[in-house]
C-alpha cells in the first residue's frame, strides 16, 4: 500500500541479499525486520550459543534455546516467520580469512557485532568488495547508527574511528550493562535503514551519525565526512587487504568529522 513501495519495491526486497553480522541484541531485531519485510536472501553470522543473560535483549532466542549455537536458533525463528525467505548460516568466526568470501556474496552489510575488532574488519571488507555497510552500537543507554559508503565517495568507519579507544576507556555491554529495548530501538533503525537502501528511498544515514539517548529520549546527528588521510579509503591509505587490527601507520587527526 505504500507508493514508495508497491509491487516494485516488493521485488526489490525478494532480491536482495543482505548480510547481518550478530544475530545477538542488534542483530535479532535486524533479521527479524528484514525476514518479516521479504528480504529474499538473508545471511547471519555468528560463532557463539545463547545464554540466558542474553534473553533480555536477543529477542530472537528463548529459554528453551539456551546452549544451542545462535545462528541454529536463529534461523529457526526466521523461517518460521517467513519460509519464502532463504536464511544462509555462518556459525564458524568470522576472521580475516573468511570476511571477504562472504561479503562479496551480498548486497549490504549490516553490523551488529558487540567489539571494534570486529568493526573494523568488516569495515575494511565493505570497502574493498565495495558493499553498503550499516553499522550500530549500543553501550547501556545510548547507541549509534550510521550508513557508510566509501565506494560512492563517502566515508568509511574509519574516517570517523580512526582507531581502537585505549584499553579501558570504552567498557563492554557485558561490563557496563545495556537495557534490552534499546538494543531493539537501533537494531529496529538499522534495519529501517536497510530497507531504505534496498528500496532507494528517502534519506538514509549515509555520512551522518545519528545519536540516541534513551534516557534523554533524544536523538542527535552530526555529519560525517570523509577523512582525506584515512588509512584505509584516503589518497595516500597504507591499508591495502582486510587484516586483524593494527594500529593505523596514519598521522591524521577526527578535525575532518567537526
Amino acid at each position: 500500500m505504500l507508493p514508495e513501495v508497491g509491487g516494485e519495491g516488493q521485488k526489490k526486497l525478494l532480491d536482495a541479499k543482505v548480510f547481518c553480522l550478530g544475530v545477538g541484541g542488534l542483530g535479532s531485531p535486524i533479521a527479524l525486520y528484514l525476514a518479516a519485510a521479504g528480504v529474499g536472501t538473508i545471511g547471519i553470522a555468528d560463532s557463539d550459543q545463547v545464554e540466558i543473560s542474553n534473553l533480555q535483549r536477543q529477542v530472537l532466542h528463548y529459554t528453551e534455546d539456551i546452549g544451542k549455537p545462535k545462528t541454529h536458533s536463529a534461523q529457526e525463528k526466521l523461517e518460521k516467520l517467513n519460509p519464502d525467505v532463504d536464511i544462509i548460516a555462518y556459525d564458524s568466526k568470522i576472521t580475516k580469512d573468511n570476511i571477504r568470501d562472504i561479503v562479496k556474496n551480498f548486497d549490504i552489510v549490516v553490523d551488529g557485532s558487540d567489539n571494534f575488532m570486529t568493526r573494523y574488519l568488516v569495515n575494511d571488507a565493505c570497502y574493498f568488495e565495495k558493499k553498503t555497510l550499516i553499522s550500530g552500537a549500543i553501550l547501556q543507554f545510548e547507541g549509534q547508527i550510521s550508513v557508510f559508503k566509501p565506494h560512492n565517495g563517502g566515508a568509511c568507519y574509519r574516517c570517523l574511528y580512526p582507531e581502537i579507544p585505549p584499553e579501558g576507556m570504552m567498557p563492554s555491554c557485558q561490563e557496563a550493562g545495556i537495557l534490552g529495548a534499546v538494543a531493539g530501538t537501533v537494531g529496529t533503525m538499522q534495519a529501517v535503514e536497510t530497507l531504505k537502501e534496498i528500496l532507494e528511498i528517502g534519506d538514509t544515514l549515509e555520512d551522518r551519525l545519528l545519536m540516541y539517548n534513551a534516557l534523554k529520549m533524544t536523538f542527535d546527528t552530526v555529519k560525517v565526512n570523509k577523512h582525506p588521510k584515512c588509512c584505509l579509503c584516503g589518497k595516500n591509505a597504507t591499508i591495502k587487504d582486510v587484516a586483524e587490527y593494527v594500529k593505523p601507520e596514519c598521522d591524521y587527526e577526527n578535525s575532518a568529522n567537526s
